[in-house]
């Protein structure tokens, strides 16, 4: 089982509070994409970044309404914009060091999206099973994002049926080709920062299969959707 954080209190706990996963502190936006690039082989985008105006933070995108304030894409054609590469990406974020990291999914990972209590719920049932997990990133609006092999977008909605859910009845979406997630240490706002519940590690370079998460997910969900 990859380590996680505060993975067994934050269970109990999160129901009335979030959890309390230790910071990342002091790693600048370009260095974490730099390394995500390098070492992960993940690619990488710049968004969206945080400006201040009158003492208040908003998003540069310049919608006061900002759903993901500093935390989305910044260009319609972000897709094209992504690299692996960690050159490029220093020169991206070096253009702009206050962008948020994003990392498009359905290219070297897809990602299950869950309600933040449902994914401490799963990810202790999880260490129970003895699951291998790959990361999993824990966002201020207090969603999960569980990393899987690509392929998962596709077939995650008949997995889901066949463990006797209709999908539409769960608070589970799996992202693949033409979405993105945001990753640490990238902001959300004044709402705090997008952080890792299993941060990536050696031992969870290979990612599992969404088949071998879905049953723990699906349950957590589904046992969040009844209270």
């Amino acid at each position: 089982m990859e380590e996680t954080i505060g993975v067994t209190s934050a269970v109990t706990s999160s129901v009335t509070s979030p959890p309390q996963i230790p910071k990342q502190r002091g790693e600048a936006l370009l260095d974490a994409a730099v390394r995500y690039a390098e070492e992960r082989h993940w690619d990488v985008f710049p968004g969206t970044w945080l400006e201040v105006a009158e003492g208040r933070q908003h998003c540069s995108c310049g919608d006061a309404r900002c759903a993901a304030p500093g935390a989305h894409h910044a260009r319609e054609d972000w897709a094209n914009q992504a690299t692996g590469s960690a050159t490029a990406a220093r020169r991206l974020w070096s253009k702009r060091p206050a962008a948020s990291i994003l990392l498009p999914t359905g290219r070297t990972f897809d990602a299950i999206d869950v309600p933040e209590t449902a994914g401490f719920l799963a990810l202790a049932r999880m260490e129970r099973m003895e699951l291998t997990l790959g990361p999993v990133t824990c966002t201020p609006d207090r969603r999960m994002q569980f990393f899987v092999l690509p392929g998962a977008a596709a077939k995650v909605p008949d997995l889901v049926r066949k463990l006797g859910w209709p999908p539409a009845s769960l608070d589970l979406d799996a992202l693949g080709e033409g979405s993105y997630i945001a990753a640490p240490p990238t902001r959300f706002g004044g709402r705090g920062a997008v952080q890792w519940a299993c941060r990536p590690t050696a031992a969870n370079r290979w990612l599992p299969d969404a088949e071998e998460l879905i049953s723990p997910l699906a349950y957590a969900c589904g046992r969040e959707g009844r209270r």
